[in-house]
Parts: C-alpha cells; sequence; structure tokens
C-alpha cells in the first residue's frame, strides 16, 4: 500500500507473456521485468483529489474514472508523481494532445503499464483466456446490466488483481500499430458494455491517444529496480 495516496500497489514479479493478435495473427514474447500494479483502477475520488476534475459519464467516488483519454491519463500519472515527491516518469513534448510523450523508464514515479506488464498481471500464472469463471471476476455484458460498478466487487485473480477484465479498459503505454494506425495506443481487458469475447487475457483493442468513452479508465504501474 502506497500509504500517502492511499493505493495498493501489488508487486509483481519478472517474467515472460506471448503476445498475440488476431487481425495480423502475428505472436511475439516479451519479458517484463519487476514492476508494482494497482490492485484496481484510479477511481473517480482519487482523479478528483489529483487533478479537481470529474469527467465521467456515471458518478460516484468508488466507481472508476472514465471519460479520460490516453493523455489525460498520462498528465494525471505525472500530476500524482509530483505531489508525492517522486521524480515523473513522462515528459511531454510540444503542445497538449498534439505533442509526443517520452518515458524514463529509470523513474520511479506513476506511470501507465506495457501491455506486456498488464497481460502478465492479468493472467496472475494462469494460460486460459480467464483466470477464473468470467461471471465470478468481470462486469460485463452478462453480468453489468449494462452500466459501471464500484472497483473490486468481484473475486480477485491470484496476485490480488480485481477488475483486470471487464468494467472499464485499461489505457496502455504502447503505441498499437505505428505503421497502420499512426498514435493509436493500446486498450485491453474490456469493458462494462462488451460481450464476453472482448474480456480475455489476450483481447487487444486500440485508439486515438485523444479519444474518451464512458468504458475506458486506467490503473497506475511504477517500475521497480531489476
Amino acid at each position: 500500500m502506497d500509504a500517502k495516496v492511499g493505493i495498493e500497489m501489488i508487486p509483481v514479479p519478472a517474467g515472460r507473456v506471448v503476445l498475440s493478435d488476431r487481425r495480423t495473427q502475428r505472436s511475439w514474447p516479451v519479458e517484463p521485468g519487476p514492476y508494482e500494479l494497482a490492485a484496481v483502477p484510479v477511481t473517480q475520488s482519487l482523479y478528483a483529489e489529483v487533478t479537481g476534475l470529474r469527467p465521467s459519464a456515471a458518478q460516484g467516488e468508488r466507481l472508476p474514472v472514465e471519460g479520460v483519454s490516453w493523455w489525460d491519463a498520462v498528465r494525471f500519472c505525472n500530476a500524482l508523481s509530483e505531489r508525492e515527491g517522486l521524480a515523473p516518469a513522462y515528459r511531454l513534448v510540444g503542445e497538449a494532445d498534439d505533442g509526443t510523450v517520452e518515458w524514463d523508464t529509470a523513474s520511479g514515479g506513476y506511470r501507465l503499464p506495457t501491455e506486456a506488464e498488464w497481460e502478465h498481471a492479468c493472467r496472475a500464472g494462469t494460460g486460459g483466456p480467464h483466470y477464473a469463471p468470467l461471471d465470478e471476476i468481470a462486469w460485463y455484458r452478462g453480468t453489468s446490466q449494462e452500466r459501471l460498478h464500484e472497483v473490486g466487487g468481484l473475486r480477485p485473480n491470484a496476485w490480488g488483481f480485481h477488475d483486470m477484465l471487464g468494467n472499464v479498459w485499461d489505457w496502455c503505454w504502447d503505441v498499437y500499430d505505428a505503421e497502420v494506425y499512426g498514435d493509436y495506443r493500446v486498450l485491453r481487458g474490456g469493458g462494462w458494455f462488451d460481450e464476453h469475447w472482448s474480456c480475455r487475457a489476450s483481447a487487444r483493442r486500440r485508439s486515438h491517444p485523444t479519444f474518451t468513452v464512458d468504458d475506458v479508465g486506467f490503473r497506475l504501474a511504477r517500475s521497480l529496480p531489476a
């Protein structure tokens, strides 16, 4: 637990994950080093505490923040790092929402997970599409009553992570496919309005970094020494 901000950050060991993309039929291995990942997505109360903003369509302190762009998530990470006396992980270059972002991989500040880190934590040592029966772990179209739910209300995976599948999609650091989609970023996990086939550990989606919608949020990561 990060005592300053009340965020439960869970250490994740180094590991190996094979990412895959159904569109291109391509697979590739990645070996993430050790890192920390938040047990739940960023809530609306935390987002408002740090930024003073409440962008979400459905309001609730323990609901995950949604209606935030990738750029919003990056700025939030830096703002939280600065508030807690940590070196920001990101350097923003150029105009807001129309510049570039450089990641200082040596920084211990808050950041977005890479998609390999996200999938490694989601699987928690399992190999199937879900780490448990989907109805027990995910708010998706079959269980959500087509609405957002408070974080942490369903069964976590073996490493203690809640809402990795369903509720809100998580923004990740990675560019999805620069040659085809430019600077579109990766989304992982599925949301409250999605069918079961979108709520899988391997499912990848993409969106423009300025895009906002009511089923996309994010969760925090931090680097650890190798």
